[in-house]
């Protein structure tokens, strides 16, 4: 019987050791504006503008975590904010959003990811629950920012335009 409470003793002060993870913040963005030439155009001088408004829009976010597709404007639209928190640009397989998800689910601190605009919407609607959906981005609408809050045991989604910020 000794034996048994040690233990039980012993399984609630780790438990306890462990912490849970903190309150954080996902921002999903699409990338900027893009050239209109080649299979993975660069941004255009709007994009350009739009990257380092986004870096302006999160400079006071703590950001601790920035997640891109693959491509030139993916990552440029990342690049300001990635400079600017001292933050590598991690790359992530948009074909993947479950494995996606359950990395952002794990990480400590702000984070951003970068997509298109078939995925970003989708992404988003991981963490909506049993709220209304967002449906995928026209292919101009670049103006749009996902606001992710991620409690213990719940998450809150709002859509917003950069000039919101």
């Amino acid at each position: 019987m000794k034996n048994l409470l040690l233990l039980f003793s012993l399984i609630f002060i780790l438990g306890s050791c462990t912490s849970p993870n903190q309150p954080k913040t996902i921002y999903i963005v699409r990338h900027a504006e893009k050239q209109l030439v080649g299979n993975d155009p660069e941004l255009s001088y709007a994009g350009g503008v739009r990257a380092i408004k986004l870096a302006q829009i999160l400079e006071g976010k703590e950001i601790k975590h920035i997640y891109s597709t693959d491509f030139v404007r993916t990552r440029n639209t990342a690049l300001p904010t990635a400079e600017g928190a001292g933050v590598p640009i991690q790359i992530y397989d948009p074909s993947n959003p479950d494995a996606l998800v359950e990395q952002l689910k794990t990480l400590e601190g702000n984070i951003l990811v970068v997509g298109h605009s078939n995925t970003v919407s989708q992404l988003a609607n991981f963490f909506v629950g049993e709220s209304e959906k967002f449906a995928d981005l026209t292919d101009l609408e670049y103006n749009f920012i996902y606001v992710v809050n991620l409690e213990s045991n719940s998450s809150t989604v709002e859509r917003k335009v950069y000039k919101d910020f």
